[in-house]
């Protein structure tokens, strides 16, 4: 694989990122499987590993670490993990503030048996907590040198912009890459993210390029769910009666033939797509077995010309979603209605 550099950092990493949060309990429970998993991407040139703490409560950093323990491969990896979601029941033992960041910074470099880790991601904004804060204790991990780089996951632009000034005028570290949704169903990014992004210089290492399994290839208009997967577990998610989700069959449809043309497979198709947009560093692919990781990396020589990406754009309009579900964030200005009603008792005060 032809490396790439992320952001500004002068890292070279490979524009396959190997997404571990299928590994353990949330999908292979195999270890075994998962690790000979990591000894695959990385023989087939992958050298960027993303995971998270609250992948399987832990679980998914234990085999991360588990794997790069082994014949010196930690050396040889650029190594990515967040924090934000809850780890537990204890509501102190989530968020954005530093207690937090500096307790599960240490949990998480336990979990990975490493003394460091290259990219720390903040894994969604956390309204509650003031950005000057969560960057304050951030910057101070790296300059203890537990941390390398900081990022965010799945920012607005505004929180994007909010997050920059705040590292330049307070003097902080700033977040260098930005791991958002991207794929041919899940476009909106492509207003004003990778455009902001691309501004200041950040990395982006999208997440779900397959849109959740959609654009895998197992999901065909007029044919039943799969027994197994994503369907089994998330079936609301694949109900072909709700509006949104037959529109994604129908396109599918469309995309086959696209893809046929292309001479590719349409989960090949997916992740070129991805990884053509020049903002774009790495797409993070995600495998829960073997078989789907050796079907993907099948598809790492594929690339689309202006011809295929132009009927792409044909189907699903440049900045758009085909489920506004999809974004991966609801600002809570939203999903709060409390944010957007005046005290019953200052309403007629004017």
């Amino acid at each position: 694989m032809q490396l790439r550099t992320l952001g500004r950092t002068g890292v070279k990493v490979s524009p396959y990122c190997l997404g571990a949060m299928m590994f353990g309990p949330w999908g292979n429970r195999d270890v075994d499987d998962c690790l000979r998993m990591v000894d695959t991407a990385l023989d087939a040139g992958i050298n960027f590993i993303d995971t998270a703490d609250v992948y399987s409560q832990g679980v998914s950093e234990e085999i991360v670490g588990q794997a790069l323990n082994r014949d010196g491969k930690r050396d040889r990896v650029v190594l990515a993990t967040k924090f934000h979601g809850p780890m537990g029941d204890d509501p102190l033992a989530r968020g954005g503030s530093r207690r937090w960041i500096m307790k599960e910074v240490d949990n998480s470099l336990r979990r990975l048996n490493t003394d460091y880790i290259d990219l720390y991601q903040i894994h969604r904004p956390d309204g509650s907590t003031d950005i000057d804060e969560t960057l304050g204790a951030l910057s101070d991990l790296v300059h203890q040198g537990k941390v390398r780089y900081l990022g965010s996951s799945t920012f607005p632009a505004e929180e994007i912009v909010e997050a920059q000034w705040t590292a330049e005028r307070r003097n902080r570290e700033r977040f260098v890459c930005e791991q958002p949704p991207y794929s041919i169903f899940v476009r909106g990014i492509e207003r004003d993210v990778l455009p902001t992004c691309d501004r200041y210089g950040m990395g982006v290492i999208p997440w779900s390029p397959l849109a959740g399994g959609w654009l895998s290839g197992k999901y065909r208009l007029g044919q039943d769910l799969p027994k197994e997967g994503r369907a089994a577990m998330l079936p609301q998610r694949f109900d072909p009666s709700i509006p949104d989700n037959a529109r994604k069959l129908e396109l599918i449809e469309e995309l086959l033939k696209i893809a046929a043309d292309a001479g590719c497979s349409l989960a090949h198709l997916a992740v070129a797509f991805v990884i053509a947009h020049p903002a774009v560093t790495a797409a993070i692919i995600g495998p829960r077995t073997m078989e789907q990781l050796t079907d993907t990396l099948a598809g790492a020589t594929v690339s689309l010309d202006d011809e295929i990406l132009d009927r792409i754009d044909a189907l699903v309009p440049p900045g758009t979603n085909v489920a506004t579900e999809d974004a991966g964030f609801v600002p809570p200005a939203l999903n709060q209605a409390w944010r957007r009603r005046r005290p019953a008792d200052r309403r007629s005060a004017g």
